[in-house]
C-alpha cells in the first residue's frame, strides 16, 4: 500500500508531500480526535519522543493543533485542523484508488471470495486490535506492580 500510494498519489507524491509516518500519525488523530500524545504513541507503537516530534512538525505545518497543557504539556490533547482533515481525506482517497485498481485486476471469482470474507476479516481485525489493547493493559499493570 505504501509503495502503491506513492505511485497513485497526486503527481506521484504522497498527499501534502508528507511521509507515510506523518500520514499514519494524522490518520490516527482523525480516528481518535482530541487524543493525548501518550495515547497516540501507544496506538502507533512509537516512542513518546517520536510522537512529540511528529506533533510539533505537523503543528508547524498547520495540520495539527495542540489544545490545553499550557503548563504541563503532558496534559495536552492533539487534534487535526481543517487542513489536516483535508490531507487525511486525500490519503484515504489515494488508498481507495489503490485498492480499486488492484481489485480490478483480480478475476471475478476472487473478488466475490474477498467480498464474502469481509465480515470475517472485520472480526479478525477487531480481535487483533483487542489483543494489542490487552497487551498494552498488561504492560501498564505490570509496570504499576513493579513500582515502589
Amino acid at each position: 500500500m505504501r509503495r502503491a500510494g506513492r505511485a497513485y498519489g497526486p503527481g506521484g507524491a504522497l498527499p501534502g508531500g508528507l511521509s507515510v509516518a506523518q500520514l499514519e500519525f494524522l490518520s490516527c488523530l482523525a480516528e481518535n480526535p482530541a487524543a493525548r500524545p501518550g495515547r497516540v504513541a501507544r496506538m502507533l507503537r512509537l516512542a513518546p519522543s517520536s510522537v512529540a516530534t511528529l506533533a510539533n512538525s505537523m503543528a508547524r505545518a498547520g495540520l495539527v493543533v495542540r489544545l490545553g497543557g499550557t503548563i504541563d504539556r503532558r496534559t495536552a490533547v492533539l487534534d487535526l485542523t481543517a487542513a489536516g482533515q483535508k490531507v487525511v481525506g486525500e490519503w484515504q482517497a489515494v488508498n481507495a484508488r489503490v485498492l480499486a485498481a488492484a481489485l480490478a485486476t483480480l478475476p471475478a471469482a476472487t473478488r466475490r471470495s474477498l467480498n464474502s470474507s469481509l465480515p470475517a476479516l472485520r472480526e479478525l481485525t477487531g480481535a487483533v486490535d483487542a489483543l494489542a489493547d490487552d497487551v498494552q493493559q498488561d504492560v501498564q499493570q505490570m509496570a504499576g506492580e513493579t513500582r515502589p
